[in-house]
């Protein structure tokens, strides 16, 4: 590896140049969080909303970062200190063009097009890779650049990696909260972006103007250097392992640490009855516990003694925690103080409305002390675990970034191995309680390694009976589900996939359906949903082909075919279990009309996203409908934009129908936006549009 020239360019002092690096990569780490956000929802546009398409769209997204690491690593060790610091100014500049951009050229250009690029899902997941890929390989180069630029003291190496992680990490939990709450509700997703390259064109001129600032100064200011704590007597010198050792064991620890996020959003997601801002909410409380855990790392790592040891356990131990959080979730009384009100929740029919809900208290418990408890200590111990890594493995300043760089490429690659390892298969094939099982049970193989280097006196052998005691005791799926849906005896039937958690449960002479804890409809058939059926039915004179976009209990597809003259009721559901949940539930009930919806010849259920199946099909339809969904839920405005009832009205046959719940102003404008001919029924909740004039 070639060696760099000397630095001639003189550093700021060193306490003030990492506090405004600080500064920088907080804001850096802000941009991130709202690209993903954004991005993620005009990507899915492309796709559709189910879950093969979102995982491909996340992995493309930490593949990128990756990928950016490995490149920054390599880069960074061929660089001197304040060229590096240069690099990533450059990197943050070009961020912010290609962000400025980015919406133009995915939607504008893309999606308005090219639809024909996104038909085939593998061919969607490669042009969604190639979208992403420049971008976010730039953001992934940004730590190790910056690394290489502020690490000058290797005795300190840990505290100011930890910070500089840690301090981005927290920038991100910021944006995840922005991104939903604020930006995208006032801004829109396009505005969102702007300003979010806004924040990388200002950490880049920020970097700027301090590398200018340090080379106008006459002579290098003096650098008040803070000695290192002392290392204890007995120690672990770094670089006394094998750096391939810490690469694979970042890289396991990755995997389970997004093996973990997708299970605890799942649980979290069924457990607020979950609306289009729990995500980025929940998310912050992750990234905050990330990012703290290593702000605390990188300064404690100075004082351990054998950072493998400590490394290890804290694996151990949050891997624990999670298996035993979750058991106590379902073990404890469902009476006990602050349970009880969680279970009453869980038990109630309607979505939680966060932020529009009265009970400050029922919001606390669900939206922070939930999340907390399954995975506030667990994400504050991953960031520890940051610190205790960099402190066993940076042994020289020239190549810190280089280390770092491909640590976190390792990292990330454990990231996207589980996020679609957890997410497509462990979900499908055992659900959340068994995907948990499966991914607790790794600790063992941080407690082995343990073991082999410390002995049987080690604190890894009860750490290991401690495991499997843990996953002797964690609950069944049926359990887990029947406590998150707040059922104090164990009645109902429950399905899961990868996609959603599906249940029809008793509610006062009836059968709720649920997906994802939130009520779709009930059995037998008779409600809303059923008069949304039948009502385009009845209007249209002779409707042959019929298209229903999302399946809930069945009754707005059974009515929409009770006409004679229709041959073909097609209906996309992006959970497979609901399906098969609803034929469970006609084999065990007395339910007529459900056991001969199912039967109907005339039926077709599709498992897929229905908006993507219209835009990738130039079929025509009698009548299209989308089965009622709620406002407040994630990706909503897919179904309710101007967007997609267009996309509506050019699939309709002459004189077809289109009808749609309308639950918002916004939608009832939306709607006549598209439809020139309307009809309103039910007092204005249902609207039925034609391009044609529509006989009564």
């Amino acid at each position: 590896m070639s060696q760099p020239e000397p630095d001639l360019t003189p550093l700021p002092r060193l306490d003030q140049g990492l506090t405004v690096l600080g500064g920088v990569f907080l804001v850096s780490g802000v941009s991130a969080l709202v690209y993903q956000v954004a991005w993620q929802r005009i990507l899915a546009l492309h796709s559709g909303v189910g879950i093969y398409s979102v995982a491909m769209i996340v992995s493309a997204f930490l593949a990128g970062l990756g990928i950016g690491s490995w490149l920054g690593g390599l880069t960074s060790s061929r660089l001197r200190a304040v060229t590096a610091l240069r690099a990533f100014a450059v990197v943050e500049l070009t961020v912010a063009v290609l962000g400025a951009a980015s919406c133009w050229f995915y939607y504008d250009l893309l999606y308005l097009r090219f639809p024909g690029l996104f038909v085939n899902p593998w061919l969607a997941g490669g042009v969604h890779f190639g979208l992403l890929v420049l971008p976010t390989t730039l953001m992934g180069m940004s730590l190790p650049l910056l690394v290489r630029s502020a690490v000058h003291d290797v005795g300190r190496a840990s505290s100011t990696i930890g910070y500089l992680y840690g301090i981005n990490v927290l920038g991100a939990a910021l944006g995840a909260v922005l991104a939903p709450w604020v930006l995208i509700p006032h801004a829109g997703v396009r505005g969102a972006v702007w300003i979010a390259a806004a924040g990388n064109a200002l950490a880049g001129a920020a970097v700027l103007l301090l590398l200018r600032s340090a080379s106008r100064a006459p002579a290098p200011p003096p650098i008040t250097m803070i000695p290192a704590p002392a290392e204890p007597a007995t120690i672990e010198p770094a670089g006394s392992q094998s750096f391939g050792l810490w690469l694979g064991l970042y890289t396991l620890s990755g995997f389970c640490a997004l093996s973990l996020e997708i299970l605890w959003f799942r649980l979290v997601d069924v457990g607020v009855k979950s609306t289009a801002f729990t995500f980025g909410t929940v998310l912050s409380i992750y990234l905050c516990g990330l990012g703290v855990g290593s702000l605390l790392g990188g300064p404690l790592a100075a004082r351990v003694a054998r950072p493998l040891r400590a490394f290890l356990a804290c694996q151990c131990g949050l891997l624990l925690y999670s298996g035993l959080a979750v058991t106590l979730l379902v073990a404890l009384p469902h009476d006990w103080p602050i349970l009880d009100r969680m279970f009453t929740h869980w038990a109630h029919a309607e979505e939680f409305q966060l932020g529009g809900e009265s009970s400050l208290g029922l919001t606390l418990l669900l939206y922070l002390v939930l999340p907390l408890a399954l995975y506030g200590p667990p994400t504050v111990v991953m960031g520890l675990s940051f610190g205790f890594l960099q402190r066993a493995v940076q042994v020289d300043a020239q190549t810190s970034g280089f280390k770092v760089g491909l640590l976190q490429a390792g990292n990330i690659l454990g990231n996207v191995a589980g996020s679609l390892f957890a997410g497509l298969i462990l979900l499908a094939l055992l659900g959340t309680a068994g995907a948990l099982r499966v991914i607790v049970a790794v600790g063992f193989v941080f407690a082995a390694i343990g073991l082999r280097h410390y002995g049987l006196r080690s604190i890894f052998a009860p750490l290991g009976a401690a495991l499997f005691a843990v996953l002797l005791a964690m609950p069944s799926a049926y359990g887990l589900w029947q406590r998150l849906h707040g059922l104090p005896e164990p009645v109902g039937l429950f399905a899961e996939d990868a996609a959603a958690v599906s249940a029809i449960t008793p509610d006062a002479g009836s059968l709720r359906v649920s997906l994802n804890g939130k009520s779709q409809s009930w059995l037998p058939f008779a409600g809303i949903h059923t008069q949304l059926g039948a009502l385009p039915s009845l209007v249209h004179p002779a409707p042959r082909r019929v298209a229903i976009i999302g399946l809930g209990s069945g009754d707005t597809a059974w009515a929409a075919g009770i006409r004679a003259a229709t041959e073909l009721v097609a209906v996309w559901e992006i959970s497979p279990a609901q399906l098969q949940l609803l034929e469970a539930t006609a084999m065990e009930a007395d339910l007529v009309q459900l056991r001969s919806f199912l039967r109907d010849p005339r039926l077709s259920v599709t498992i897929g996203d229905g908006r993507n199946a219209l835009a990738a099909s130039d079929a025509s339809w009698d009548l299209i409908e989308a089965d009622a969904l709620r406002p407040t839920s994630a990706f909503s405005g897919n179904l309710y934009s101007v967007e997609f009832f267009e996309l509506c009205a050019a699939r309709l046959a002459p004189g077809g129908l289109m009808c749609s719940w309308i639950p918002t102003p916004r939608a009832y404008r939306s709607f006549c936006a598209a439809f020139p001919h309307a009809v309103e029924f039910l007092g204005g909740q249902v609207l039925i549009g034609s391009l044609d004039p529509i006989p009564i």
